[in-house]
């Protein structure tokens, strides 16, 4: 088996579910290749001592451009603020090494369209980072809507939910503030995990109307004092896609003030012949709609059915790592040309549409009126 070796930029929380991945890929019964984490960079000394316990890591700076200078390195995962997508991601695909990208791609469409222009140019392997789709439920759902049985599509609704921002006295952070998180707001936090699934289906928003809600206006800024939020805490849009010919409606949820949810991932899609549904609130649990003469919802419990067969036994239930190192496994396979007709990591060219979709947005709330997705 051969081995690609990895970069991470920002070590943090996602950096560490990465690197938690890759220490157990022995996991995963049939990978084309075998990555290793050689290299780490962040800002934080103290992030930096966590991967001492990593034992295949050698490199680990608080320089970026020191990570990208080693030779060694084949892919780079980039984890950083949305203000610094632009810079970092442009510098990774400069430096020769291909990226798996933390959504949403640059911190507005502009930054979004020149990373996958320079992508485009330099010919690199280029995807972004999306988990939900991944877990099993999810990826029944899909195989349903492709399958047909569904019969013509009459209704999409999709959306991420967070009760995160409940306490109005919890401290701000970079994700609060849009110059760092974005005028987009919670849809750059949520959105590519929404759009993620409908994208891959085709189901590309023609037009958008959007409430924006900025619910709660000031946090606190952990040394006594009152600061502005001024990004959007909570985002619902009614888009409509065309499907055979004909207009569809589609609902779009993201929200960090959802109250109960603590990371509620869902997809239901209906159709004149059946539907389907799944939500992470209840992960085990597929929900098929049957149209008979009676009409009905089943519900089946899915045990670990996951895309790249896993040494984890069939009656066990999937949770977020193992949804993260399916979609890892499909990065890896991707570039690898192994993904045969598995279901893939988030292309640049839905990255760039997810951004319509929220330019989109924000000109809908502005107007208070439909608009045209670009």
């Amino acid at each position: 088996m051969r081995n690609v070796n990895i970069g991470i930029i920002g070590g943090g929380l996602m950096g560490k579910e990465a690197a938690s991945a890759f220490a157990r890929w022995f996991v995963l019964n049939d990978s084309p290749v075998y990555p290793q984490l050689k290299a780490v960079c962040d800002l934080n000394e103290s992030v930096l001592s966590w991967y001492d316990k990593v034992a295949t890591v050698t490199l680990k700076t608080t320089d970026y451009t020191v990570l990208l200078a080693d030779k060694n390195i084949d892919v780079v995962y980039a984890a950083v603020p949305h203000h610094l997508h632009k810079e970092v991601y442009t510098a990774v695909l400069q430096s020769g090494k291909d990226l798996l990208a933390e959504k949403p791609f640059g911190i507005n469409l502009d930054a979004a369209m020149a990373i996958q222009a320079e992508a485009g140019r330099l010919g690199r392997f280029v995807r972004c980072s999306s988990e939900m789709p991944f877990l099993p439920g999810a990826q029944r759902v899909i195989q349903e809507v492709r399958s047909g049985r569904l019969g013509k599509i009459i209704e999409i609704k999709a959306g991420f939910l967070h009760s995160s921002d409940m306490d109005p006295m919890k401290p701000i952070n970079w994700k609060r503030q849009a110059k760092y998180c974005g005028e987009i707001g919670v849809m750059a936090d949520l959105g590519m995990h929404v759009l993620h699934v409908p994208l891959r289906l085709g189901w590309k928003p023609a037009a958008v109307y959007a409430h924006l809600q900025k619910i709660i206006h000031e946090r606190p800024d952990g040394k006594g004092n009152s600061v502005p939020c001024d990004t959007w805490n909570n985002a619902t849009l009614q888009c409509r896609v065309t499907i055979g010919g004909e207009a569809v409606p589609m609902l779009l949820e993201m929200k960090r003030l959802a109250p109960g949810e603590t990371n509620t991932w869902y997809i239901e899609v209906l159709g004149t012949e059946g539907g389907a549904r799944y939500s992470t609130k209840d992960t085990k649990a597929f929900w098929a709609f049957n149209r008979q003469k009676e009409q009905t919802w089943q519900r089946a419990d899915l045990g670990f059915q996951t895309a790249f067969p896993v040494i984890t036994s069939g009656i066990f239930e999937a949770g977020f790592t193992d949804c993260f190192m399916q979609m890892l496994a499909a990065y890896i396979a991707e570039r690898e040309g192994a993904l045969q007709d598995r279901f893939g990591c988030v292309t640049p060219a839905e990255a760039v549409d997810s951004h319509k979709v929220f330019a989109a947005a924000l000109q809908s709330h502005l107007t208070q009126s439909v608009v045209e997705v670009l």
